[in-house]
């Protein structure tokens, strides 16, 4: 049994859902299928969930609603016409929507939650008729009435135990279940959507429910690629990962599987294939719990933007006991959470993500060190990026991080900041952003170009 998830562009349009039809029709064991909103149909496009911020945007401002509704309404209709299905589902549409739009905004964001979760929940809709209508036994099934549970607000949305023990009966259903992505309900009925790759997060905490054999995610591409195919040019595949692995890069910008979404068929011991709706005969990338080979130290390269640092000096700071301690709870006390604290005898360097940063944040911040923890030097900086090296190889591979300094500084950029954790499954290297592309294509030379004997 496979449950089977299918990002944005694969139904973005009629003829991308058609595809997932022929999917799910080759194979009777794909019997719950995820889906998330229409994503783009071409560069230029906007997403569904894009328009549906818009939607709320206006209704929160009580202007254009009805324009911007239209907007919404007209590509759900462009897709059923194509899929050559009546008119009652696009009422069922406009309804549901229309009565979004009349909800009480006085709380914004879950106002705006329950309008971007709209895009999933008519897409589930809209694929179950068309399945239906070609002669799959299929049935949409609510999150809501399976009992998808979440933890309640202020606290990201995560799945509760209970969520597995309901969803688990779906396994009882006989009709191919078609499941709305990217949302849940908290104990008392409020709707809460998960974090970035949210579809994703559904898909998996759905497959550790029934106890799917293959939790399938299709994408647009035919596997994971060791390496940014927009900076290095015709990266090699990857045809098997690990959990640990996959997760490491996830954080580091991969976008094709987000971390998060790992944990729940992590824990369950459930393999993952990245597969692609465009080519499904493709193999495709499989996630597993031990990779059957190491020939190779390094299994992928990535990089992320959008940091900044934290600069701290003070002297004697490690003998000064709790200093760390008192920084973090700094941090803490304005919502910041950090990524990678590297440090010496007299400073130390907090390393976070830019957004959560605003210059009244970085005031405070720097006024409340400087006056608390008397420190001598106080400052931030930014524009940074995380360049990780992640493979399961790394354990005992003496020299290799020896060789990616070697290979950075072939490029002239200065090194930042170095961190191995110790798990010895990534080497994380913090460098200006504007050196990333240089850098991620020397390392892809050095651990992976095929090597010349002359």
């Amino acid at each position: 049994m496979k449950v089977s998830k299918f990002g944005g562009t694969s139904v973005a349009s009629a003829e991308q859902i058609k595809k997932v039809a022929t999917i799910v029709q080759s194979d009777p064991t794909r019997k719950f299928i995820v889906v998330s909103a229409p994503g783009k149909r071409f560069d230029s496009d906007k997403k569904v969930t894009d328009l549906l911020i818009d939607l709320a945007t206006a209704a929160l401002n009580e202007k254009e609603v009805e324009a911007k509704l239209q907007l919404v309404l007209d590509r759900y209709k462009e897709i059923a016409a194509g899929l050559g299905l009546e008119q009652p589902i696009c009422d069922v549409i406009e309804e549901d929507l229309r009565q979004r739009v009349l909800l009480d905004t006085s709380d914004e964001e879950f106002f705006i939650d329950n309008m971007k979760a709209s895009g999933e929940d008519n897409n589930a809709k809209l694929i179950s008729t068309y399945f239906t209508s070609i002669g799959l036994s299929a049935q949409y099934v609510s999150p809501k009435t399976a009992g998808l549970l979440v933890n309640d607000y202020p606290e990201r949305a995560l799945a509760l135990p209970q969520a597995y023990e309901n969803l688990s009966k779906l396994s009882d259903v006989n009709e191919i279940v078609v499941f709305p992505g990217f949302f849940g309900y908290t104990m008392d009925g409020q709707l809460r959507t998960f974090d970035r790759g949210g579809s994703d997060i559904t898909g998996s905490i759905l497959a550790a429910a029934v106890h799917a054999d293959l939790y399938e995610n299709f994408t647009d591409v035919d596997s994971v690629f060791c390496a940014n195919p927009r900076v290095v040019n015709d990266p090699m595949e990857i045809e098997e990962i690990t959990y640990r692995e996959m997760r490491e890069l996830s954080y580091a910008g991969f976008s094709v599987f987000h971390d998060e979404a790992l944990m729940p068929v992590y824990k369950a011991g459930i393999p993952v294939c990245i597969k692609n709706t465009n080519n499904p005969s493709a193999p495709g990338t499989k996630i597993v719990s031990v990779r059957k080979g190491k020939h190779r130290p390094i299994t992928g390269i990535s990089a992320d933007s959008g940091f900044s640092i934290l600069y701290v000096s003070k002297y004697l700071m490690n003998r000064e006991i709790g200093f760390g301690r008192k920084l973090l709870q700094i941090l803490e006390e304005e919502n910041i959470s950090y990524e990678h604290t590297p440090s010496g005898l007299d400073d130390i360097s907090v390393i976070f993500r830019s957004h959560q940063l605003t210059s009244e944040k970085e005031t405070r911040i720097i006024k409340r060190v400087k006056e608390e923890l008397h420190a001598e030097d106080v400052h931030f900086r930014h524009e940074f990026s995380m360049i990780v090296l992640v493979g399961e190889g790394m354990n005992n591979n003496t020299g290799l991080a020896a060789r990616a300094a070697t290979a950075i500084s072939r490029t002239g950029a200065n090194i930042e900041m170095i961190n191995q954790g110790s798990s010895e499954v990534s080497l994380a290297f913090g460098v200006h952003r504007s050196n990333e592309n240089k850098i991620l294509q020397e390392l892809y030379k050095e651990f992976f170009a095929p090597v010349t004997i002359g």
